[in-house]
């Protein structure tokens, strides 16, 4: 069976002590109550040692928010997927719609960067979503296919192990937000594409979150739709209540 999931991705936000606080902060508060869902926080790099040296195994999974497409090397400034894992951390971001829109990433490239968080025991996190005149024109469900179809080159045992996050550009940090019933077409969509790709039982098992704008007050609904396992979240993922509030929609 699938697994509901709740991450956090800080983007580029916290010094380290603040990090390591709230880290510590939302460990605290979920040894503190029972959670029905799977929870991940994604910090800046700089954290990921001393993160992990305050959260408990089974309670709160870490992961890296980017890692390189090359496995070592003279590529100044870069991290690689070894490096990443060497921290403790087991999940890593890749696709976010920021690195394509600022940083040019590519299909190729991501392809890349999944083969080798796979191959040093890296969940990935895989981004997929349309911009707003994708949304407008109609050519959305196009857009995200192709994007989750970079993938389709990995054998099946190794798609089953990542998970796929949707989100429509156009609601990251704008205040709008996908309705409801918006991100269960889109998301029933890209079940619908794994499944043609790789069989019904890797697309029912593939956790597929949502990420855009989600918040306490418009998680219940969001998580009720029967194709969305979760949420990747930004914004409301920097403070410990609001986080939790997001967690604890899955009652």
């Amino acid at each position: 069976m699938r697994k509901n999931i709740v991450a956090g991705n800080w983007k580029m936000n916290t010094l380290l002590e603040d990090g390591v606080e709230l880290a510590s902060n939302i460990n605290d508060a979920l040894k503190s109550r029972k959670s029905n869902c799977d929870v991940v926080i994604c910090v800046p790099a700089t954290h990921l040692v001393p993160v992990n040296a305050v959260i408990e195994n089974g309670i709160l999974g870490l992961g890296a928010e980017n890692c390189s497409e090359h496995e070592q090397g003279a590529y100044t400034g870069e991290i690689s997927a070894a490096m990443v894992a060497s921290t403790g951390a087991r999940y890593c971001i890749l696709g976010h719609s920021e690195r394509r829109q600022y940083f040019g990433e590519n299909n190729e490239q991501l392809l890349a960067k999944t083969k080798l968080a796979l191959a040093n025991g890296l969940t990935p996190i895989f981004c997929v979503g349309e911009v707003l005149e994708q949304r407008e024109n109609g050519t959305y469900n196009d857009v995200v296919r192709s994007q989750i179809e970079a993938l389709f080159s990995l054998d099946a045992e190794d798609f089953a192990k990542i998970i796929v996050a949707y989100e429509p550009v156009w609601a990251i940090g704008t205040g709008k937000t996908a309705t409801a019933d918006q991100a269960q077409d889109m998301h029933s969509n890209i079940r619908r594409a794994i499944a043609s790709k790789y069989g019904e039982e890797i697309a029912d098992n593939t956790s597929i979150l949502y990420g855009g704008s989600c918040k306490p007050s418009n998680a219940r609904e969001l998580f009720s739709k029967p194709d969305v396992d979760g949420g990747l979240i930004g914004g409301a993922a920097l403070k410990a209540d609001s986080f939790m509030g997001i967690i604890e929609a899955f009652d």
